[in-house]
């Protein structure tokens, strides 16, 4: 009778509420992938393999669709807050699902401090400031800022985030537009010699690890899966909402960088003196005043909405890493007001702050690409033990999935994986060391 008693005096655990539907969810996707792939990242990249990075943007979103189509059945399956983190738990091991929990936090983490720092710069660029020196500052304002939003609440950060996306996409096509004339005249010019390097060895390895750069700027639609317990009817809004995502942004992708590169070449697309807003300097060489000004504001918004939706998504996975216990358990509490989990957002906001004082974007998105890879890794990985009944695409696409993210993984600087690998080392002992808490406590 007690035990009975007690049982039903347990809480049961904090849950969402279901407020995005189809539209919404698909918006919430190109809000985290439209903007620093885009604004940032294809500079990046242009800077390592030459003009090549046309086609590192399309294998990029090659791989990213084996991986969309993984989540989205993973998702439509289990359709919780957490991705891959609550995937691995049910379909591998443990260990595992804390791994690409881990791997998520610190990947998506690097992600938006890097979208910080593009902000800041095509900020500054906006506004006619050129002071370098205030980049970091301005970049660690706006995560405040959007940390701020978000604890209002999902209802109103999905409406700003279609506002945001709508004034990017406006911004973009105005690029696009001005520049094509240009691209069409110099294409021929500015895309010759293909690499950067004529030694056929350097020539694959710079290639491959601008794949994997920008393989990053298509895995915003992972923010879709995060959402499991806030999107409406689930089964059927998610594998919808990833794979629209993925088809307009990849198109998108292509277009932007191939008349970028065409207009005006990778040196000056790459250049040193704006690292973190690349796509300015290629706007300003097209002798439209007005069109380098809706860059500078397109950039800004998109910049935004990438921060919104990262530090959201990583909200979420710190809420379910706490539900669970592999967080401190203080993690997982939800606002009764706005049904917000209210300390992870604000514990989000301070880890993104603290890397955009590193001030490097190259250093912050490298990093990001090598933890993103080993995540989706697991997340195909994971879709490769769903059933007959379970799936919803062939049973090879998984597999492409996750040769394709080991595949890419390893060709970003040694330097930069190797932290990577020490930091899974360092996140299974944290692990270990929260069970063997929790086995006292009991």
């Amino acid at each position: 009778m007690t035990a009975d008693l007690q049982s039903s005096r347990t809480p049961e655990p904090a849950q969402l509420r279901r407020d995005v539907g189809l539209f919404g969810a698909m918006m919430m996707g190109l809000g985290s992938i439209i903007g620093t792939g885009v604004f940032v990242s294809i500079g990046i990249a242009a800077g390592i393999t030459g003009p090549s990075v046309v086609f590192a943007i399309l294998v990029a979103a090659l791989v990213a669709a084996f991986n969309g189509l993984s989540s989205a059945q993973l998702a439509a399956v289990h359709p919780v807050s957490g991705g891959t983190y609550e995937y691995g738990y049910r379909w591998l091991t443990p260990s595992l699902g804390f791994t690409a929990g881990w791997m998520f936090l610190c990947a998506k983490s690097a992600s938006a401090a890097t979208a910080a720092l593009g902000l800041a710069g095509y900020a500054l660029q906006l506004l006619e400031i050129d002071r370098v020196g205030w980049v970091v500052p301005v970049a660690v304002g706006a995560v405040l800022a959007t940390t701020l939003l978000l604890l209002g609440g999902i209802r109103r950060s999905n409406w700003t985030n279609i506002a945001i996306v709508s004034t990017t996409l406006i911004a973009l096509a105005s690029f696009v537009i001005a520049g094509l004339p240009v691209a069409w005249r110099e294409g021929f010019a500015n895309m010759t010699p293909l690499f950067t390097s004529d030694h056929p060895a350097t020539a694959t390895r710079q290639f491959l690890e601008a794949c994997a750069l920008m393989f990053v700027a298509y895995t915003g639609y992972g923010r879709i899966a995060t959402l499991g317990e806030e999107v409406q009817t689930p089964h059927r809004t998610i594998p919808r909402a990833i794979i629209a995502t993925l088809l307009v942004s990849s198109l998108l992708y292509a277009i932007v960088g191939g008349v970028a590169v065409a207009a005006v070449g990778t040196g000056t697309l790459s250049s040193t003196s704006q690292p973190t807003s690349p796509l300015q300097l290629v706007a300003n060489q097209l002798n439209s005043p007005l069109v380098a000004k809706l860059v500078s504001i397109g950039a800004v918004t998109a910049m935004l909405g990438v921060l919104l939706n990262l530090i959201l998504g990583l909200s979420r996975v710190v809420f379910a890493m706490g539900r669970r216990g592999d967080l401190p358990g203080g993690l997982a509490t939800v606002s009764n007001q706005s049904s917000t989990p209210y300390v992870a957002v604000i514990a989000v906001g301070m880890g993104v702050g603290s890397l955009a004082l590193i001030g490097d974007v190259k250093t912050t998105w490298s990093f990001s690409a090598f933890t993103v890879l080993v995540y989706y890794a697991l997340t195909n990985l994971a879709a490769t033990r769903l059933t007959v009944n379970e799936r919803l695409f062939p049973p090879i696409v998984p597999w492409l999935g996750l040769a394709s993210c080991l595949g890419l993984a390893f060709w970003v600087q040694p330097k930069i994986w190797i932290i990577g690998l020490a930091l899974v080392a360092i996140g299974l002992v944290f692990q270990r060391w929260m069970q063997q808490r929790s086995e006292l406590a009991d």
